[in-house]
């Protein structure tokens, strides 16, 4: 039994076989550092404990396309998201343009992202946007815009204290109409 105590244990590898090269070596000698640390408990009541680091924007791979989406007030969205904000927003910009061809080209192009969407996969929520009919909001907006052209009569008229009589009293009223100017309102 003393002949078994003197052999040392076979290993199932030679460690002297294996070549490395010196950052390796530092590399290994490090973890069984840290390892033989750990297990001697020098790791347990470190402050901050089991809480994430708070490390500054510049340790972040993606940290410049961050800044930029904030300083810009950038979002991605999902697809269906977008286009149901871009459809609560429409009227509202569709009333600041000037004539219909504008408008008309305005409620293809929305239509035309809707379609597009429709035909792609889902990433996100479902979908639930649909194409506008181009008549209908055409003929709404020129409904808006006739109505805040009236509105906007009546405030003048309501400032001026001038109404349509008085007015035609200023002027006077043409017997004939002049050939320049066409037929009299």
């Amino acid at each position: 039994m003393a002949e078994q105590d003197s052999v040392p244990p076979l290993r199932f590898c030679n460690p002297a076989a294996f070549a490395f090269d010196t950052e390796v070596a530092i590399a290994l000698i490090a973890d069984m550092q840290i390892r033989r640390a750990i297990e001697r408990g020098e790791f347990d009541d470190l402050p901050g404990s089991g809480k994430p680091l708070e490390l500054p924007d510049h340790h972040d791979p993606d940290w410049w396309l961050k800044n930029l989406m904030k300083r810009e007030g950038m979002a991605v969205l999902p697809p269906s998201i977008q286009l149901r904000k871009e459809d609560a927003v429409l009227d509202e910009q569709l009333d600041q343009l000037s004539n219909e061809a504008a408008v008309r080209t305005e409620i293809e192009q929305f239509n035309e992202r809707v379609i597009r969407a429709r035909y792609q996969l889902p990433a996100g929520p479902p979908l639930i946007t649909m194409p506008r009919d181009v008549e209908t909001t055409v003929a709404a907006w020129a409904d808006r815009r006739a109505a805040r052209a009236e509105a906007a009569r009546k405030k003048v008229r309501e400032e001026t204290g001038v109404d349509e009589r008085s007015r035609r009293r200023l002027f006077g009223r043409r017997s004939r109409p002049s050939p320049h100017l066409g037929p009299e309102v």
